[in-house]
């Protein structure tokens, strides 16, 4: 960036301390008979009483590790399933 500003220089601190707080995180990976790549998804079509909105996930995994997870409701109602 030719000009930063004091906001950008919040957002460059406020990542170097996450990442300082994070950097003993990480996937624990074992030794396996593969490390396949599987993927599971999984809907639900207005499951919610109050405002028949759907709920929806995923979760990816290499081998027997998450390396990915998503899971939350959708913003608008669903009027068809196709």
């Amino acid at each position: 960036m030719h000009a930063p500003t004091e906001s950008h220089w919040a957002a460059i601190k406020h990542i170097l301390r996450y990442l300082k707080g994070t950097s003993s995180f990480g996937l624990h990976l074992t030794r396996g008979p593969s490390l396949s790549l599987h993927g599971f998804t999984d809907e639900d079509w207005a499951g919610s009483i109050d405002d028949r909105k759907s709920t929806g996930g995923y979760i990816v995994f290499l081998g027997t590790t998450p390396i990915s997870w998503k899971s939350g409701k959708q913003r608008t109602v669903a009027r068809s399933s196709t």
